[in-house]
């Protein structure tokens, strides 16, 4: 199956396989995929699949939509191209050269299969999956929830990538870098916090017994 991978800065945030015949990008919450920035249209483009085929078709956006840096209307995607829309970056991997690719763990509030919850519970980790064969002699570490109703739950960090918060609200984005992790803000109005600072546009570089809060939540990175 094909799919799309987002980035931004070069931090990967989320796959998403294209399983639809029709995948609608934009900044409106209705949309298959939701682009939370100001220079996305509110039905930005569109991905359509036929036979083995993907197509990306641009519909009408105020700013454009560019494939390896040349603004197109319609277009056929390769393996590898590379979408552009505002900040954010998704790479096209076809359904054969997907597998060599990194999987993203998303975190979301409540069970696995239902709606985020509203704005104002907390953003919940769900069950980490099993570490990955690469990931023996890794650095060891967690996200301990400190407030709210997830309290008490901890969350290992056994993927190159971890987002936490609720789409549409807040999310964070937490990468595995070779001797750490780094936080960086993928979406939502106020940036995460780190030990009561703001992080800005760069990723923040994380150390043991740091406090996070995002969208009104606090937790604790734990590393051992």
């Amino acid at each position: 199956m094909p799919k799309v991978i987002m980035s931004i800065d070069g931090v990967v945030i989320k796959e998403i396989p294209l399983a639809k015949e029709r995948t609608t990008l934009g900044r409106r919450p209705y949309n298959d995929i939701v682009i939370d920035h100001l220079a996305v249209s509110g039905e930005h483009a569109v991905l359509q699949m036929v036979d083995n085929e993907v197509f990306l078709e641009d519909l009408d956006s105020t700013n454009g939509t560019l494939v390896n840096g040349k603004a197109v209307k319609k277009q056929l995607l390769q393996n590898g191209d590379s979408i552009e829309l505002g900040k954010y970056a998704i790479k096209f991997v076809s359904a054969v050269a997907g597998e060599a690719y990194p999987k993203t763990m998303l975190l979301k509030a409540g069970a696995e299969g239902r709606p985020p919850a509203p704005a104002a519970q907390s953003p919940a980790p769900a069950a980490a999956a099993a570490p990955e064969p690469g990931d023996r002699g890794a650095i060891h570490a967690a996200i301990k929830v400190l407030s709210g109703a997830a309290a008490g739950r901890e969350v290992p960090l056994t993927k190159v990538v971890t987002t936490i918060g609720k789409p549409g609200v807040a999310v964070a984005a937490i990468t595995r870098r070779q001797g750490g992790f780094v936080v960086a803000h993928v979406e939502g109005a106020a940036n995460p916090v780190v030990n009561g600072t703001p992080i800005g546009a760069a990723p923040a570089v994380l150390k043991n017994g740091d406090l996070i809060e995002l969208a009104g939540t606090q937790m604790q990175f734990v590393q051992t």
